[in-house]
């Protein structure tokens, strides 16, 4: 019986070093092929650095449009701060050479100015909704407000001269 126990414990330690081993290499190779699936050419960090630096170029002529036609543009500022944040950490990956950095920065400070241009001419379009108004409200108030105190000063002179008791006629 004894016998029977040291064989079932050699297979199972030959099983366990040949399982650890197995992993040890399937470890080993899907590093490796993450290792070269995740290579990035100088030219495509290059094209996506490019592509992220118009983005921002154009949110920030969003901004400055929005901006100008009134509009809260803070949280559209703080956004683009971030994007430009990635941007830069993109070049100085770049200029080091590690282009595979260079490439997820910039393609992360894109991803954070999706929708950013939409957003930024929906603020737009509401404060020149709003400064509109505010104009229509002030002239057209002004104006009525004019009207009426005309208006209210004649009746009141009309009243008062009605009132006026003509003299020299019953004396």
């Amino acid at each position: 019986m004894g016998g029977k126990l040291n064989k079932h414990k050699g297979k199972l330690v030959i099983h366990f070093f040949l399982l650890f081993f197995i992993l040890i290499w399937f470890g080993y190779v899907c590093l490796s092929v993450n290792e070269v699936a995740g290579e990035v050419s100088e030219a495509e960090a290059k094209s996506a650095i490019k592509a992220a630096d118009n983005d921002v170029l154009v949110c920030y002529s969003a901004v400055a449009d929005a901006s100008k036609a009134g509009a809260n543009v803070t949280a559209l500022l703080i956004t683009l701060n971030e994007a430009g944040g990635l941007l830069s950490k993109a070049k100085l990956a770049y200029n080091n050479s590690n282009f595979t950095s260079a490439f997820n920065f910039a393609v992360q400070s894109q991803d954070k100015l999706k929708g950013f241009v939409g957003e930024a001419e929906g603020l737009r379009e509401s404060a020149m909704q709003a400064n509109y108004e505010d104009f229509m409200f002030n002239v057209v108030g002004s104006g009525v407000g004019a009207v009426a105190v005309l208006v209210g000063g004649y009746i009141v002179w009309v009243i008062l001269k009605r009132r006026e008791k003509p003299r020299g006629r019953g004396r």
